[in-house]
């Protein structure tokens, strides 16, 4: 396995910059991992490709106002070059690691005005290997009233409704982008989906920096992962467990959840024997918080998920390796190249796969 082996070639006129109307107006490229057939829906016709056992799990985390901007000071007072942070985990109090641009600005000991606050002054403490910096924010800042939700970087146009990256079943802030496989969900669809008996659950993961960060070495095993928080509840874990012990599919929506729930299943923790509810036959889970830094890529042995719902990834990226390994790299391929020639959206705002 070789990163050059997952890159591939995409016009840009087929990276979507605008969200589909309705959201579940998208299309869904649906891909048999067994036959390796491959069928083009609207992803408003989902229900028809679920069984009626089916367990669904979706990642309800919510995208925060992450972005920040800036200026240096000049006699006291934001005149200074601009500046740019985009926060990435809260550490104690005020501080947080953040990526910065120019990072030839914010070098340790700088200080700069944020946009948006009369008072105090940010102070980078220092900078990490990776690059990333640790800044000190003012006391009290508050990030709604100041903050700007992330857009991906390859997204050149501002969304006219900042809820349209978010999901509609989102809950708990902590993202800096949105688990974009649920995007194409409405309220309407979840609805008749819940109709025809199929069981839905929600785990919470916050998507970091890895999304957008392409692999950069050979191997990608050399490649390093950024460690995402996430929280398995008692009920959610119980609910896979319990479908998993009666030959139950779980279908999993998008690459963030399963990486929390492959994660877990491989941890110490998810192997060894835990307290449980009383309704909980045992299984791969264990509830709890925790943080996953795992890279699943070829070889990897998946223990909960059965079928995944996902969009198109960026070429070298961990998601698509991780699709690739949950299908195959020729098959994943092949249906790339079937997108790419039935001029499907890629990326964040772009259409979507099942692969089952």
């Amino acid at each position: 396995m070789r990163t050059d082996d997952f890159d591939y070639e995409l016009p840009a006129e087929l990276i979507a910059q605008v969200p589909a109307e309705p959201r579940d107006s998208s299309r869904l490229l649906v891909l048999n991992r067994l036959d390796g057939d491959l069928r083009h829906l609207a992803f408003s016709a989902l229900p028809d490709c679920l069984q009626p056992n089916d367990l669904l799990v979706f990642n309800d985390s919510r995208v925060f106002p992450a972005r920040l901007y800036g200026r240096k000071p000049i006699g006291g007072k934001p005149l200074g070059a601009r500046v740019e942070l985009l926060l990435l985990d809260r550490l104690e109090g005020a501080d947080w690691r953040a990526l910065a641009r120019p990072g030839r600005r914010l070098r340790e000991g700088a200080r700069f005005y944020v946009d948006g606050i009369k008072e105090g002054e940010a102070t980078v403490l220092g900078v990490c290997a990776d690059g990333t910096r640790v800044v000190r924010l003012p006391e009290g800042i508050d990030l709604a009233a100041v903050g700007v939700v992330p857009m991906p970087p390859y997204i050149r146009t501002s969304l006219r409704d900042a809820e349209r990256y978010q999901t509609v079943y989102s809950r708990h802030e902590g993202s800096v982008a949105a688990p974009t496989a649920g995007l194409h969900f409405t309220e309407s669809l979840l609805g008749q989906i819940r109709s025809f008996g199929i069981e839905t659950i929600f785990v919470t993961l916050h998507v970091g920096w890895d999304s957008f960060r392409p692999v950069t070495v050979d191997d990608p095993r050399d490649h390093r992962m950024h460690s995402e928080r996430y929280e398995l509840s008692t009920e959610s874990a119980a609910a896979i467990n319990r479908a998993k012990a009666e030959g139950r599919r779980v279908v999993v929506i998008g690459t963030t959840a399963v990486r929390l729930l492959e994660s877990n299943a491989a941890s110490e923790a998810g192997l060894q024997a835990c307290e449980r509810s009383m309704d909980d036959p045992g299984g791969p889970l264990s509830p709890g918080r925790g943080s996953t830094d795992l890279f699943i890529g070829e070889g990897h042995e998946f223990r909960v998920v059965d079928a995944l719902i996902t969009n198109f990834h960026l070429p070298r990226s961990t998601l698509l390796m991780l699709v690739s390994a949950f299908a195959g790299c020729r098959l994943i391929r092949a249906a790339y190249e079937e997108a790419v020639a039935h001029r499907y959206r890629f990326y964040s705002l772009g259409d979507a796969m099942l692969i089952h």
